[in-house]
């Protein structure tokens, strides 16, 4: 029995009634492409079920196909470092099929280190690039100038209103913010809710936790008007003041029983809970950090909500990858990732 040959860009240009090299602009994302032209080209592919040879395609444009991964400076045990994870693994499936991951990084209290590494990131000319949005205007430049140039660039961990975007990896933001504040007085007695933030850049242009606190804000009102809801700024890099800080809130509001964070540094406030266990009666905060899992277990932290960055950033590469490289589209736009609730009498065997 005679093996049916596979289909080549002839064949797809053939059934499509266009030119070879529009079906390889197609191919290879390159731009100057109708949505029309488009459009015929994968649906003829579809039909076909053309799949294209990663090597040959690589060798043919001289270069291998590369995506760009942006995200802040780690330090070790923090919640980028998971990301970093992802990366790593991610990288290693797609490396040998002939396409690079490169990494750019900057201070996430400095918009200027932010736009210099976009401005690094775009000079490298890349074929895709994932993103985890800081920095909001910084964003909004960034992907301008991404769909200018026709890259196509995905969204994990935090997304921005875009009409751009390929997909988004992440937490569904607003109802985790409002599963936190669930979370938060499951106990049914808060009356004073002290949520502690992050000082970050000078000018507030970073505050990814923001859709986040919006879903929290709107349960506590939703469900406990009277409640009243402060924020308290720390810095994480200053323990010492964090301490005074926190002394001087709960001495001018000595009611407040219930703490949230939004972020992944719950674990910063931890020595001083323990040192006033009589003080606050629920924490919850997010992400599972070693640090947090350990206040977590010692019961410092009454539940933690996780998100896997890890997971979500791989997915992103991957997403990139079957988009440049396979010119499959994903199924969903916006990939809700799951939410972990974790207590210290489920994290033993998570």
């Amino acid at each position: 029995m005679l093996q049916k040959e596979k289909p080549t860009i002839m064949d797809i240009a053939h059934m499509s009634g266009l030119s070879k090299g529009t079906v390889d602009r197609v191919l290879h994302n390159r731009g100057e492409v109708s949505r029309k032209s488009y459009d015929k080209v994968m649906s003829v592919i579809k039909e076909l079920g053309y799949e294209p040879n990663v090597f040959a395609s690589a060798l043919a444009r001289g270069v291998s196909p590369r995506i760009a991964v942006l995200i802040p400076e780690y330090g070790p045990g923090s919640y980028w470092e998971l990301a970093l994870m992802g990366i790593g693994k991610a990288s290693d499936t797609i490396g040998p099929l002939g396409v690079d991951t490169e990494l750019f990084q900057y201070n996430p209290s400095d918009a200027a280190s932010f736009q210099d590494a976009c401005n690094r990131l775009l000079a490298s000319s890349p074929s895709g690039v994932v993103v985890a949005p800081m920095f909001r205007l910084g964003v909004q430049m960034l992907t301008a100038e991404l769909r200018r140039k026709s890259i196509p660039y995905v969204f994990f961990d935090t997304k921005q209103d875009d009409e751009g975007y390929l997909a988004y990896f992440g937490l569904p933001e607003y109802k985790s913010g409002y599963l936190c504040a669930d979370q938060l007085t499951i106990d049914r007695s808060a009356s004073e809710v002290l949520v502690v933030r992050i000082k970050r850049d000078p000018f507030r242009q970073s505050d990814p936790t923001i859709i986040r606190r919006a879903g929290f804000l709107d349960y506590m009102h939703e469900h406990y008007p009277d409640c009243t809801v402060r924020s308290l700024f720390i810095d994480p890099d200053d323990p010492v003041r964090t301490d005074q800080e926190l002394n001087s809130f709960f001495e001018a509001f000595p009611g407040t029983t219930h703490v949230a964070m939004f972020n992944s540094r719950i674990y910063l406030i931890a020595p001083w809970l323990e040192r006033h266990p009589a003080q606050v009666r629920r924490v919850v905060g997010f992400d599972n950090l070693t640090a947090n899992l350990n206040a977590l277990s010692r019961g410092t932290v009454s539940a933690l909500i996780a998100q896997h960055p890890d997971e979500q950033v791989a997915m992103g590469i991957q997403a990139l990858f079957d988009f440049i490289v396979l010119g499959k589209k994903p199924l969903r736009r916006d990939n809700y990732m799951h939410m972990d609730i974790l207590t210290r009498y489920n994290i033993e065997s998570y």
